[in-house]
């Protein structure tokens, strides 16, 4: 037997407002709250559905060192520079880790600077 993957875990200083960012990213809903202010997010089918669920856990400093995780995301509906206008209107900036500028990817980051990557390729909805 194998596992999978079940939710992607934040440390964030703002966990509302970095819920209400990825919710509008990747139209997903709050699907659950703690009494401590950590809000999780998911698809419709909320935790242990299709998706793994964020959760967002109020952290007041950043972990030491960079992330060695980040997110891809594809656009579903649309083409990459439209999803990347999107993007940056809903606060995501972009972000430099060294790329030459021939990537067919775009290297953003989330309003608390999560590093997260836009890939060129659609890929369909989960239905």
């Amino acid at each position: 037997m194998a596992c999978r993957i079940g939710e992607l875990v934040f440390g964030c200083r703002d966990p509302e407002a970095l819920a209400r960012f990825w919710c509008e990213v990747l139209d997903f809903q709050v699907v659950g709250r703690e009494d401590d202010g950590s809000i999780e997010i998911g698809a419709s089918d909320g935790f242990g559905g299709k998706q793994p669920t964020l959760f967002f856990s109020r952290r007041d400093e950043p972990e030491p060192g960079k992330s060695r995780l980040h997110i891809d995301l594809n656009a579903t509906d649309r083409d990459q520079d439209a999803e990347l206008e999107r993007l940056l209107k809903l606060g995501a900036r972009p972000a430099d880790i060294g790329q030459t500028g021939d990537e067919q990817w775009h290297v953003l980051a989330d309003p608390e600077g999560n590093e997260f990557c836009l890939l060129r390729a659609r890929i369909e909805p989960i239905a």
